[in-house]
């Protein structure tokens, strides 16, 4: 920690000390905490709450009001907790992490307080008819756990039970149910997996016609994994697919998409949106099934299921197409077939549910672009029948801006779209300054939003930003993220490096103007890059990342990814990941430009020390970088507002003194 407050100091009094910091820092906290900005619902019991940050609430307040009062322009909210005045008696650190308030009672939680921001928590019961923690309730001390209710008076939970009941990625395998007023060291195991999976996590599905199906899910990998359902008779293995995103439960059928092709009874592309009883899949395949009774939805190669929420009597998807949102409601015809009902969504935008419960068929969306500021509507998912509720005032001044999307060509020949905002008088000279950011893993989609944040502090001051959808994520389903697994991953790497080409060749940008910028596995990529292709840019902007592929798997989480990134167990994964990872391959005598790596302290996710390595490595080949680590804020920039608008008016000095000077 003296190596990090020391290199802290450094970096800070060069970024800091620039005469654009002040501003850009004052700017990004006006922005995060802005009192116009859409309070996020959540929809527990009929009303909704919200967890709201401000200068004033640092940590935080949970809060709620009625429907019809939420959409007024200013809601009479109430304080349901006051997580500041929680941290401040309690003398802790304490983060919010969420609640778990099940139907139909919808009168306990469980909350969940993170110290600092780790991924580790600390659960507590809470009574929303009192707005208190329950005296002699339920309290599940520090841990990486995964807690839901099976009634009023038992928990289902995962969790740290002592040694032994945690496996090598850091999360537990041992589950447990745990009755009202009952030890820790009473609870009751109900189902064990092995040290050598990812880990174990139970839940509990409800729907609104009062249906109730316990699982446990046994990830056998980060991807692959059995699901077991707990029934008074035992525990029923379900002949799910290994690879199955469970998305909720509708009048007593679960409902999943499958994430490779399965054949049960019938046959199903990967990235279907299907529907099964438990008691089906606890059977042998139908003979003769009506796949109509099942099959909800299946995409098309350029679309692909990007979340599933599930109310009274619909299922509700955001679906893509080309990267561009669409949503729609689904209901099981009379013919046993399903019926679409499309909600009204502003083309070229992202669209998400932002709440939806089993109460009713009331659900929120937000609609956003790269120069459109969020809106969140309402919608009866039954009737189709919408209405705008809130919107986003401007950030920036977005009217001398366009977006376009492109394609460029990866080494194999596959088509990688991009788009690119920029001024409409954008010169194609090869002059503009320009950020390039991706992903590129895990199946996570990078869709159009809005960032008041980057509208502000870097558009408006004429520079471009380039958003890439490379393989590895899930903008085109499974497949699109199959083909960049394990020792193929090299694809997406040459993918990004195709689109900063055709930046190149677009003449809209040029190396000497061209930064690039990615978190976690996008923090890996970035560092990938920044070896692979040291010519290509002037700045790489490297977030809480991966660097030391080597020895992923023995830092923090790391053991959970080997499903994406392969395992030095394997002779060949360990001979690919040798040729890829970033801090085995900084080498002497290149002309690397000058990286920010920056990492938090309590990140129990990835760990500090892959970015702490790999900054001391390149100080030993005497290379320039700079180097910053937030001391809170666990995965992310920071613990709160102030946290996260310092790293990114840092962030945006970086670029700015490396692109625009």
């Amino acid at each position: 920690m003296a190596w990090v407050r020391s290199e802290n100091a450094r970096t800070l009094g060069v970024l800091e000390a620039d005469p654009r910091f002040a501003a850009l820092d004052a700017d990004a906290l006006n922005i995060a905490e802005a009192k116009d900005r859409i309070p996020a619902p959540e929809l527990i019991g009929g009303q909704v709450y919200n967890f709201w940050r401000d200068e004033i609430h640092v940590r935080g307040i949970w809060r709620r009001t009625s429907r019809a009062d939420y959409a007024t322009a200013d809601p009479h909210w109430t304080t349901v907790l006051d997580l500041d005045a929680l941290a401040a008696a309690e003398h802790a650190n304490w983060i919010w992490e969420g609640a778990n308030c099940p139907p139909p009672a919808y009168r306990r939680c469980m909350i969940a307080l993170s110290d600092g921001g780790e991924d580790a928590t600390t659960q507590r019961e809470f009574d929303l008819t009192t707005n208190a923690f329950v005296p002699g309730g339920f309290v599940l001390p520090h841990s990486k756990q995964t807690v839901d209710w099976l009634d009023d008076d038992t928990l289902i939970v995962s969790r740290d039970w002592g040694p032994g009941t945690m496996t090598a990625s850091g999360y537990p395998f041992v589950v447990k149910t745990l009755k009202r007023g009952q030890p820790l060291d009473r609870a009751v195991e109900v189902f064990r997996g092995a040290p050598t999976d990812v880990s174990t996590d139970p839940t509990v599905l409800r729907d609104g016609q009062g249906h109730k199906v316990a699982l446990v899910q046994r990830g056998l990998d980060f991807f692959h994994s059995e699901v077991d359902q707990l029934t008074p008779n035992g525990v029923v293995r379900l002949a799910l697919p290994p690879k199955v995103a469970l998305g909720g439960l509708l009048d007593g059928r679960m409902i999943f998409t499958t994430e490779q092709s399965w054949a049960f009874g019938g046959a199903y592309e990967a990235g279907s949106l299907l529907a099964f009883t438990p008691q089906a899949l606890a059977a042998p395949p139908p003979s003769d099934p009506d796949v109509r009774t099942h099959l909800i939805f299946a995409p098309n190669a350029r679309q692909s299921v990007d979340q599933v929420e599930v109310t009274r009597d619909r299922v509700v998807a955001a679906i893509y197409d080309n990267v561009r949102g669409g949503l729609v409601s689904f209901q099981p015809g009379a013919d046993q077939g399903w019926t679409r009902l499309v909600l009204p969504v502003p083309p070229d935008s992202s669209v998400g549910v932002a709440a939806a419960g089993v109460r009713d068929n009331g659900i929120y969306y937000n609609v956003d672009g790269f120069l459109e500021p969020p809106r969140l509507d309402q919608a009866d998912a039954a009737s189709g029948e919408s209405a705008e509720v809130k919107s986003l005032p401007a950030r920036f001044d977005a009217s001398g801006d366009v977006v376009d999307q492109f394609e460029a060509t990866s080494t194999d020949g596959t088509k990688i779209p991009y788009f690119v905002v920029h001024p409409k008088t954008m010169a194609l000279d090869g002059t503009n300054p320009t950020i390039l950011y991706a992903y590129g893993g895990f199946q996570v989609s990078e869709t159009p939003a809005y960032s008041g944040t980057l509208g502000k502090l870097w558009l408006e001051r004429g520079g471009v930003y380039v958003l890439a959808n490379i393989r590895g994520g899930g903008e085109f389903g499974p497949a699109w993220h199959e083909a960049g697994l394990k020792t193929h991953r090299q694809r997406v790497f040459d993918d990004f490096a195709a689109v900063a080409r055709d930046l190149i060749a677009r003449k809209i940008t040029s190396p000497r103007r061209l930064g690039i910028q990615g978190g976690s596995n996008g923090g890996l990529l970035m560092g990938v890059e920044f070896t692979q292709h040291p010519e290509l840019w002037r700045a790489v902007d490297i977030q809480v990342p991966l660097l030391d592929m080597l020895r992923f798997e023995q830092i923090a989480a790391g053991a959970s990814w080997a499903g994406e990134y392969g395992s030095v167990a394997n002779p060949d994964e360990r001979a690919f990941l040798a040729s890829i990872s970033p801090y085995a391959n900084l080498k002497p005598g290149v002309a690397y430009p000058e990286p920010f790596v920056w990492t938090t302290t309590k990140d129990d996710r990835v760990g500090p020390q892959h970015a702490r390595k790999f900054a001391a490595k390149l100080a030993a080949l005497g290379d320039p970088y700079l180097f910053y680590e937030v001391i809170e804020g666990g995965h992310g920039s920071g613990a709160n507002l102030v946290e996260r608008a310092h790293t990114n008016a840092l962030e945006m000095t970086y670029f700015i003194r490396k692109l625009m000077d």
